[in-house]
């Protein structure tokens, strides 16, 4: 498994079954605001305030100890506008990562106030700031409700009577897989699991509505990453035959160059390719290099209509009395079998 820390203190850890990212918003100043997020408004209204709050948090774990501390003092997200309009929904998009398809989101919550309404929730699979889900938690209601927003349109909630505190932090959970939406409060499914095909995938954040001040802390999203059709490809040929030493596929970069799209090693995606990649897209060459006992072979990759859309770069051992032309052979027999399944650019890229 490796790690990454980047800004917002956001931790990434990837494996793989799986990634999940922290975010952790106790290392940022009071009043500031997240980077890696922006704000979005769905309905009317002014936008919302989001920024750092210092609040008293409990541990996510049971102290091992008496002498523990109860609560920290620490920043957490905070929605403090007081906009008392109807249909009007403050909401913080997490820019971080890719967009989400099979994933859970987890954070902890709590409902501060608010006169006209005191919510919390999450979005999830947000296409823009007219299409979207929504899981937001009413004190005032009573309730925990999901819905959509379609072009703008908002569906009927669905959702239990529950009694939701104010001033206490809770838990809200929700999961899609596929079609399917599963949702938790305080570590309890709420509901039958709900399937709805709008949306596929989108990227996930906060949600109010109207004057209600809510706080967010310790936000989990648990996902599977999104693998590329090209790297699908070479993983599908490396099973057929791992004895392929390399193979790489290379696009143009749109800069005049070529990068790497999909490799056997998947650290090499991403570097940026050399002139005989270039050369066997724009002009359909051949490259062929032989050094100790292996033999370098980049070609064209060739869409339905027989127009390169990428290059092939394999790497083969080579054997005793082979020639250029057993070489080449060998190297378009596996690119055959790799434009046999992807025949169109927007297939390969997507």
């Amino acid at each position: 498994m490796r790690r990454l820390i980047f800004g917002l203190c956001l931790l990434l850890a990837v494996s793989v079954r799986g990634a999940e990212i922290k975010i952790d918003f106790s290392g940022l100043a009071a009043g500031s605001t997240p980077t890696n997020f922006h704000a979005a408004l769905a309905g009317v209204g002014q936008p919302g305030t989001w920024q750092i709050v210092m609040d008293e948090v409990p541990p996510l774990l049971a102290p091992l100890t008496d002498r523990a501390p109860i609560v920290t003092r620490r920043g957490v997200l905070a929605q403090t506008s007081q906009d008392t309009t109807d249909e009007h929904f403050p909401m913080l998009i997490f820019d971080g990562g890719e967009p989400f398809k099979e994933f859970k989101l987890t954070t902890r919550f709590k409902i501060i106030g608010g006169i006209a309404e005191q919510m919390a929730g999450v979005v999830f699979r947000y296409q823009n700031a007219s299409n979207f889900y929504v899981v937001r938690a009413s004190a005032l209601g009573r309730n925990i409700r999901f819905y959509k927003m379609v072009d703008g349109i908002r569906t009927d909630p669905l959702g239990p009577q529950l009694a939701i505190t104010t001033n206490d932090w809770h838990t809200l959970a929700v999961q899609c897989q596929g079609n399917q939406i599963s949702i938790w409060l305080d570590d309890q499914p709420v509901m039958p699991p709900l399937q709805d095909n709008t949306f596929v995938s989108g990227k996930v954040g906060f949600w109010t509505k109207s004057d209600a001040v809510s706080y967010f802390c310790d936000p989990v999203i648990e996902y599977t990453p999104r693998v590329p059709a090209a790297q699908m490809l070479v993983r599908s040929i490396m099973e057929e035959q791992p004895r392929i030493v390399g193979l790489r596929i290379y696009a143009l970069d749109g800069q005049g160059g070529t990068h790497v799209i999909a490799s056997k090693e998947e650290s090499e995606i991403g570097q940026p390719g050399t002139p005989p990649e270039k050369e066997a897209i724009t002009d359909g060459k051949v490259f062929y290099g032989k050094e100790n006992g292996e033999v370098t072979i980049t070609l064209p990759f060739r869409d339905r209509n027989g127009d390169a859309m990428a290059a092939a770069r394999i790497r083969l051992n080579s054997f005793f009395g082979e020639t250029q032309q057993n070489a080449l052979t060998r190297a378009r027999m596996i690119v055959k079998k790799m434009q046999a399944q992807v025949t169109s650019s927007e297939d390969l890229l997507q």
